[in-house]
């Protein structure tokens, strides 16, 4: 199981996290997002940069992708698989989609020649960071081999849960927190994080 930390801005709290390991750190580029981002730094190598994108023009996040070196970008919004295969090549594609009460796997089948990951978030009233966790049971009819990252309000309190969807048939790949583990916006606490992933490497 890989995991990836969103929401990252402040300098010395990214190198703090960086110093834990992560697969993936994740850049929050749209401007309307409070944990928004205005340029992304280096990391470690190893540690994979991620733009966060909501409905942004092919033409940003391909400059993004070159000024900032980003391995991937993870779109929010309602874009259409056409922007994903605009973007496709330049870096990952990981394409977010909320999800409710129910969610209909049949919306993702023209995506997948154009995705590297889809990512499974809580639908609320922002395109992400919500907070909350969405019913995983869910997850148990996705229908394709494409893996996937799980996301919305994961804390400590899931780590058993995450273990038992690995323990499945389902191509979980990742798992992405942010809020949970905050001390204030953007400044993630050192000592949560380091529990989650002692717990998560079980």
């Amino acid at each position: 199981m890989k995991w990836k930390v969103c929401g990252m801005r402040q300098t010395e709290n990214i190198n703090e996290i960086a110093a834990l390991e992560p697969d993936y750190m994740g850049f929050i580029l749209w401007d309307g997002s409070k944990r928004f981002c205005a340029s992304v730094p280096e990391v470690p190598k190893g540690i994979a940069k991620v733009g966060v994108f909501v409905n942004a023009a092919p033409e940003e996040m391909l400059s993004a992708i070159d000024t900032y070196k980003l391995a991937a970008v993870q779109l929010h919004g309602d874009e259409p698989p056409s922007l994903c295969r605009a973007v496709q090549g330049h870096a990952q594609i990981i394409k977010a989609f909320s999800v409710g009460a129910s969610f209909d796997f049949d919306t993702l089948i023209d995506y997948i020649p154009y995705c590297d990951f889809f990512l499974f978030d809580t639908k609320g009233i922002y395109p992400g960071g919500n907070g909350t966790t969405f019913d995983w049971a869910l997850l148990y009819d996705y229908p394709y081999d494409i893996p996937f990252f799980i996301s919305g309000g994961i804390g400590l309190e899931e780590v058993s849960k995450i273990h038992e969807l690995c323990n499945s048939s389902l191509p979980v790949y990742a798992v992405d927190v942010n809020s949970k583990f905050e001390q204030a916006i953007a400044v993630k606490d050192v000592a949560m994080l380091t529990d989650f992933k002692e717990k998560l490497t079980l």
